[in-house]
Parts: structure tokens; sequence; C-alpha cells
């Protein structure tokens, strides 16, 4: 697995559309104190993080969500489909660790933006969102399937419409 620091360089320098660079930081970090190194990660607009999670605010997310799962789950079912289940409904409310957030790098760093623009992975989807290989024309084409999108990952649309020109800064807030 690569380092924290040479993942950071590639989405802050090699990935990122110019518009924004020097704007997004991407933050990540494990706390060697924490039972597993637990950590959090973050991506920050100016300094101000945008979108942020931890180890701790997704277990508790995800465990409230299997308990209540796992309840309505007959004996004939796959008794995997509660995990499965919890586990996209904590990423869909924006719930993740630091682990994540590696692992959506990983697939986002091994495929096409083509493919990362319609990942089933939200994290992915912002990393090709902010992507320098993803023009203005197919931006704005997205305008579309953002409408069905998560709130959190509709965020990074408006920013990056924002950054490009295509949006008046004051039509819409990152937190609209």
């Amino acid at each position: 697995m690569p380092t924290w620091s040479s993942i950071r360089k590639k989405l802050e320098s090699d990935y990122l559309c110019p518009s924004l660079q020097g704007h997004i930081q991407y933050f990540a970090t494990s706390y060697s104190k924490s039972a597993d190194h637990e950590g959090r990660a973050a991506i920050r607009l100016d300094g101000v993080e945008v979108l942020r999670s931890n180890y701790y605010d997704y277990y508790q997310n995800y465990w409230k969500r299997y308990q209540q799962l796992r309840s309505s789950v007959s004996e004939n079912e796959n008794p995997k489909i509660p995990f499965q289940l919890a586990y996209e409904g904590a990423l869909n409310d924006g719930c993740f660790d630091n682990w994540f957030f590696y692992e959506a790098f990983h697939i986002f760093d091994n495929q096409s933006i083509e493919k990362s623009i319609v990942h089933n992975n939200p994290l992915v989807r912002i990393f090709a969102l902010l992507d320098r290989r993803l023009g203005k024309r197919r931006l704005l084409a997205l305008a579309e399937t953002m409408e069905q999108e998560l709130e959190w990952v509709r965020t990074f649309y408006i920013i990056r419409l924002k950054a490009e020109g295509l949006m008046p800064p004051e039509e819409m807030t990152p937190q609209d």
C-alpha cells in the first residue's frame, strides 16, 4: 500500500483539476495510541472540512443500522445481507473510516475516469468529480444524474462547478 504522502500528492497534484489546486486538501490520519490505529479522514476546501468522518462515527452508525436490520431478516435469507446493507447505509450517510478512504483511492487510481464517475463507491465518485480528466462539458452533462446523487457528493459537484466558473459563487453554497 502506498504511503499517505504519496496518495495525497497524487490526489492534490496529479489528479486535482487546476481550478481547485491550492483550495482542496485531502487529509487522513491514524492515531497510533488508539486501538488498531484507527483514525479519521477529511476533504477540506480552503481549510474548512467539507467532508469528514472517522472510525468511531462510522462504527456507531454501522452498528445501529446492523442491529435494526438483523431483527428484520428471516431465517431463510442470507445472514450476510444485514452486514452489507448496514455498510451501504453508513456510507450513504457519509460515515466511513480512514481505511475506506484509502480503499476508495486505490479503486480510483486503478481505473478510468469513466468508471470512477459512475462507481458505486461515493468517495470514488467525489475523487472523479474533482479530477482534471473530467472536462467542463462532461461536468455539465452530469447535472441530471446529480439530482439523484447523495447530498454530500452533490456538494463536491457544486464546488467544482463554481471553481470552473460554471455557477455563480453566490447562487448556491456547499451547505445547501
